[in-house]
């Protein structure tokens, strides 16, 4: 391993993260807890602001590296005109991608179009359809934004980032800190292989219950998001959706009934 030092770029993230510079805290780190605290009070205005007196509020989530001609951009896009169409303000990442598909969305349907950028070492520039911006210096100012204005997450296939964002929220909510929030997949073949390791893996080992998998659902219509999401608005989360039902329906349609909601821990199939 090499001893040099690293040649990252010094992001406001990456200073506050390196441990390597955990001596600096008297120094240092009381006075980046002020610019902690400037970027959320900035975060925050800029979000209360925008969203007064707003009560269908949705994030989206999804890869920046999909892009126009690729079917998911052109159901984010779809899916998110439908949703402002109904009333729904679209709050994405404001990058490219499926964030930008989004967007567009939100503004086709002529909905608030609302990005929270980051501070990236290489540039993230912001898309072109935003009605409202703010650049976040910190990964977790951002993501508290996400989490505290949204009235659900609506998330589409992505990666490290996308998936961190689905996991974090059914952790809030599986934790009670989150109430009456929907987390929609788009994409059932992209998503039914992590679906069935949390069923036969996760699930099976006794790491989660049935109440945790109920945490998720998985659509590929546009028509049904809007639906769960109105649900959830009218307290009925969950209650007619959700990651066991859908396993539940494909699975015992491929004749695996034994991985359905109910089996024994362990009984579980390997995947044909």
């Amino acid at each position: 391993m090499s001893s040099e030092p690293c040649a990252c770029p010094q992001t406001p993230d990456f200073e506050f993260l390196d441990a390597r510079q955990a001596t600096a805290f008297l120094r240092q780190d009381p006075w980046r807890v002020l610019r902690v605290q400037g970027d959320l009070v900035q975060a925050m205005d800029t979000m209360a602001r925008a969203l007064e007196g707003r009560t269908r509020v949705v994030s989206v989530f999804g890869s920046t590296r999909l892009q126009q001609t690729h079917p998911y951009y052109r159901a984010a896009v779809e899916t998110c005109r439908l949703l402002a169409q109904n009333g729904w303000c679209i709050v994405t990442g404001g990058g490219p991608g499926i964030m930008e598909a989004a967007n567009r969305g939100a503004r086709e349907g002529k909905g608030l179009s609302i990005g929270l950028n980051i501070q990236l070492p290489l540039e993230q520039r912001p898309n072109d359809f935003l009605d409202v911006g703010y650049e976040c210096k910190y990964f977790f100012v951002r993501k508290m934004m996400f989490a505290k204005y949204s009235h659900g997450f609506v998330i589409f296939p992505g990666g490290f980032g996308t998936l961190d964002e689905l996991f974090e929220s059914v952790t809030l909510i599986q934790t009670r800190k989150l109430a009456n929030f929907p987390v929609i997949l788009f994409g059932s073949e992209y998503w039914k292989p992590l679906l069935r390791w949390l069923r036969r893996t996760v699930h099976a080992t006794g790491c989660i219950g049935d109440d945790d998998l109920a945490l998720l659902n998985v659509t590929d219509d546009p028509q049904q998001v809007a639906t769960w999401l109105a649900e959830c608005e009218q307290g009925k989360c969950y209650l007619n959706g959700g990651l066991a039902a859908w396993l539940r329906e494909h699975e015992i349609e491929n004749g695996d009934a034994s991985a359905a909601p109910g089996a024994q821990p362990g009984t579980a199939p390997e995947d044909r």
